[in-house]
This record gives structure tokens, C-alpha cells and sequence, in this order.
């Protein structure tokens, strides 16, 4: 039926129509597998995001959610999903040891299985590390090309990405076979926050693991996971972000900037400069080849403003930048500068801010 409508369209010589009939008749054959991540029995803020993105190919989208891992933190992971937005039809849940660390190689095995099942028109996952790790390595499984780092959906297989560290921005027809395999910045796609009006619980199916082989999951093997305990927020999803770069000098002055974070309950962030310096692990490093963060308030102190910097912060409501260079670039994307000594501003704000209640 779609067909005919389509080449009817095209007999009468009515291309703009036609173009139209087949963009709607693709939006209503939409269905999307969507790869989420969990942590503590949720799924992760970055993961909603993907269901909003999933929302802006079309309305009328038929939204798979697939979760992995073992044990119970798993089960109540998967109802969460199952209520974190109206599109999701069905929460897939694949439970097993193979899955209780987030190993590309079995899970690539798992989208592969997935997606020849249910045969979706777009499979999206986040662009952190596992989404990037995964997407690719799943895609060639499947034949297909992704098309990574979208932050804007104008039709279903037409995206908006970043090139030239974000720099320029660059429209992409996808025109490859199903699926259309995506990997999404998260701070494009503000999750709804609000509770929903109704509320509606997708069921809860698990995948069928008889696939799985030895093989795929002796390819890598899960060490250990090393990370430092703190009651800041995460990086990625923090409000407020203070960043320091090389004109702090030293580790010990970063204690400073961790200072001024607790006050304002914001995450600490750092430029590669400083953490090639060794003032601070490179999990807190913003830009292109660190986090991609868009608080509402982004405060940077040292920070000169390279491009590689910029790529990964310049999408922050409020940008202020406190730099002794007034020629220094990041004054060109901030919304409040302010040139001096950071130490004496840094001091200032310490002392005039009130502790964090």
C-alpha cells in the first residue's frame, strides 16, 4: 500500500508529494532498539537521553529498551526502564555472568541477535565510552555503517553531527540498509525530568542467550574497575562544572577547585593540558577526547580555551571564564569573563560562598 501511494505520487510528477508519502510512510514503519546502560538498579541519564532521541525520529516510534547484565540489580533496572518513558513497548533483558561486566565483544554478539529478531529500523546507544566501544563492532556484524555522535534528528535518516572538533556542523543522509545504528551525545537530548501524567509499565521479556560462545567472550576479560569515591556529582550530568587547567600550576592547588565544588555542589572538570600535567585523573577531562559536558552553569579557571577544549563544553548555558590572558580564546564563547589572577578570584569566592548545607 505504501508503495503505491509512493509511485502514484511519482506518475502524477509530484516530487515534493512524493518526497512527503515516503517521509511519513517511514515514520509510521519506525521501530527502534534502543542500548541502555544501568547502574544501582536505574538506568543511567545517558540511556533516557537515547529514548528522547528515539521520540525525535517519530512519534509514533515502536521503542525496544535492551538491558544486560546479572543478578538483581538487573531485575529492578529493567522495571525501571519499563516506566521511564511512554514509547517503550517492551524492556528485553538479557541476564547472565557472560554480561555482569561491560565487555564489547558479547555484547556486540547481543545486538547482533537482537536486531535479526526484531528486525528494527534504528538501533541507538549513548556516546560514552561503552556506547562507542559497542556501535562500531556491532555494525560491522551487521554490514552496516553508524553514523556517530548525532545531536540533532531533522528526519529519521537525517541526523546532525559535529566535525572539525565541533567547530562546523554537518547534515548526514543515511541511505544504507537497516539498521540505521546511531550513537547520540546525551546532551543534546534532555531527558524529561517531570513525572509522567499516566503512568504506563512496557512488559518485561527476557532475550533468548542460546547464541551466545565461548568465543566471543574470550576475546577480552574483565580486570578490574578502579574509581575514586566522592558525594560530588557525576561529571557528565553534574548542573554546575568548575574546570581547572594548566594556570593552576600544581595538584595540591586543584584541592582549591574541589573546595569550591563542594560549596556549590558542582563536579570537578579539568582540560587534557592538566591532566597530561598530572594535576588530576583523566576521568574528569572535558573535550573532544574527554567527557562532553552541558551544565547550566560551566565556571573555568586557567582554562585558555583550545579547540579540543571547547568541543566538549561549549554547549553549557552559562559559560564564566576566570583567565589572566584577556586575548586567551575561551573568552570568545563565555558569557561572564573575568581577567585576573585566579588564585585571588578562587580565594574570593571561597571565602564569600557559604558551605554547601
Amino acid at each position: 500500500m505504501a508503495a503505491a501511494l509512493v509511485a502514484g505520487a511519482l506518475r502524477r510528477g509530484r516530487a515534493g508529494g512524493a518526497r512527503y508519502v515516503a517521509a511519513e510512510t517511514l515514520r509510521r514503519l519506525v521501530s527502534t532498539l534502543v542500548v541502555a546502560e544501568h547502574e544501582g538498579g536505574l538506568v543511567k541519564p545517558s540511556s533516557l537521553s537515547a529514548l528522547v532521541a528515539a521520540e525525535a525520529i517519530a512519534k509514533e516510534n515502536k521503542v525496544s529498551l535492551l538491558l544486560a547484565g546479572s543478578g538483581p540489580t538487573l531485575h529492578k533496572a529493567a522495571e525501571h526502564a519499563a516506566s521511564s518513558h511512554p514509547l517503550v513497548s517492551e524492556v528485553l533483558v538479557a541476564d547472565s555472568d557472560v554480561f555482569a561486566h561491560p565487555l564489547a565483544e558479547p555484547w556486540a554478539e547481543l545486538l547482533r541477535s537482537v536486531q535479526q529478531k526484531g528486525g528494527y529500523s534504528h538501533v541507538i546507544a549513548s556516546s560514552t565510552s561503552f556506547g562507542k566501544n559497542l556501535l562500531p563492532r556491532a555494525a560491522a556484524l551487521l554490514d552496516v555503517s553508524p553514523v556517530t555522535d548525532v545531536t540533532a534528528i531533522s528526519e529519521p535518516r537525517v541526523f546532525v553531527r559535529p566535525i572539525y572538533a565541533g567547530n562546523a556542523l554537518c547534515t548526514v543522509r543515511y541511505t544504507g540498509e537497516n539498521p540505521c545504528m546511531m550513537s547520540i551525545r546525551s546532551t543534546s537530548f534532555s531527558p524529561n525530568t517531570e513525572p509522567m501524567s499516566e503512568t504506563k509499565v512496557a512488559p518485561i521479556t527476557q532475550v533468548d542467550l542460546s547464541f551466545l560462545s565461548e568465543a566471543s567472550s574470550a576475546k577480552s576479560s574483565w580486570v578490574n574497575l578502579t574509581s575514586q569515591e566522592t558525594e560530588r556529582p557525576d561529571l557528565a550530568n553534574a548542573r554546575v562544572v568548575v574546570t581547572g587547567g594548566r594556570g593552576l600550576k600544581s595538584a595540591e592547588n586543584f584541592k582549591l577547585l574541589e573546595q569550591l565544588a563542594e560549596k556549590l555542589g558542582a563536579a570537578v572538570g579539568a582540560t587534557r593540558a592538566a591532566v597530561d600535567a598530572g594535576y588530576v585523573p583523566n576521568e574528569l577531562q572535558v573535550g573532544q577526547t574527554g567527557k562532553i559536558v552541558a551544565p547550566e552553569l560551566y565556571i573555568a579557571f586557567g582554562v585558555s580555551g583550545a579547540i579540543q577544549h571547547l568541543a566538549g563544553m561549549r554547549d553549557s548555558k552559562v559559560i564564566v571564564a576566570v583567565n589572566k590572558d584577556a586575548d586567551a580564546p575561551i573568552f570568545q564563547v563565555a558569557d561572564y569573563g573575568i581577567v585576573g589572577d585566579l588564585f585571588e578570584v578562587l580565594g574570593q569566592l571561597l571565602e564569600k560562598i557559604p558551605d554547601k548545607k
